[in-house]
């Protein structure tokens, strides 16, 4: 059976801005770290794939004289700490309800499963706040069907295909019969580079990117009784009713994919 993997950030909620940003934030305030990333500044910050990449990139030397941190070791060992307290501010905020799944996920989701679909999710985040995110946006017993790769399982992280191939290898499964869904320019590089086709759901920091080579763009996947899908590119002119659907994903899976697995992916990284 075909395969559904998802990017977690910004496609399974809209976790950006209203988790990960504060949860880093946060962070540097409990570690007396002064900084404060803005939503602007973040808006950069989300470019740099991996949270503890993240982090590793306010390090100036003068920072890390001012915080005591006198060599490499023990930046490391910051990094490490930080990050730890990050993810449990994260998934505080996962479980308090305040990043609602979005549109489409549950119905796909569903969908996929009753039509015994392969389900993955494949994500640069630490694997604690990847699994918080997927129970809050499906519910147990959905999240009970996924295999969950993520954090640091590949040296490389997005736009690497490395997750992806990673990923295609454990579940046993061709790029060919497979579809991903992601949000940003990054991960649909990756996607292409693992020769897998892409639906793009945009969120708040991608819509503006270049998702050439994706299969379908929309705004989301949409609910039948919620807000509608928007057809931002549609390359092979498959029919989306104001939701996309497993025979969206079914109809996708009958053109041709990006290429061949393992080309060269072309720019920055990706999710925290």
């Amino acid at each position: 059976m075909p395969a559904l993997i998802f990017d977690c950030d910004g496609v399974l909620a809209d976790t950006e801005q209203y988790g990960h940003l504060p949860a880093f934030n946060q962070t540097f305030a409990d570690f007396d770290v002064p900084v404060q990333w803005s939503v602007e500044e973040y808006a950069v910050k989300v470019k740099i794939g991996g949270g503890k990449e993240r982090m590793r990139s306010i390090l100036t030397p003068a920072l890390a004289l001012q915080l005591g941190l006198k060599d490499d070791d023990a930046i490391d060992a910051a990094i490490l700490s930080w990050h730890k307290r990050k993810t449990e501010v994260y998934k505080g905020l996962v479980e308090s309800g305040v990043m609602p799944a979005r549109p489409g996920i549950a119905r796909i989701v569903r969908e996929a499963s009753d039509a015994g679909w392969t389900l993955a999710v494949a994500s640069t985040s630490a694997e604690p706040a990847v699994r918080a995110v997927l129970t809050h946006a499906v519910g147990d017993a959905l999240a009970s069907q996924f295999s969950v790769f993520a954090g640091d399982v590949v040296p490389a992280k997005k736009p690497a295909p490395d997750i992806y191939l990673l990923a295609l290898k454990d579940l046993g499964v061709s790029p060919e019969d497979a579809i991903v869904v992601e949000d940003s320019g990054n991960g649909l590089r990756a996607a292409v580079a693992a020769g897998i086709r892409i639906v793009v759901t945009v969120s708040g920091f991608t819509r503006e990117e270049d998702f050439t080579g994706a299969s379908l763009v929309v705004s989301s996947l949409g609910d039948p009784n919620g807000e509608q899908a928007e057809v931002l590119e549609n390359p092979h002119g498959t029919d989306v009713p104001g939701v996309v659907t497993l025979a969206t994903l079914q109809d996708l899976l009958t053109h041709p994919g990006p290429g061949a697995a393992g080309s060269a992916p072309t720019t920055d990284t990706e999710t925290p």
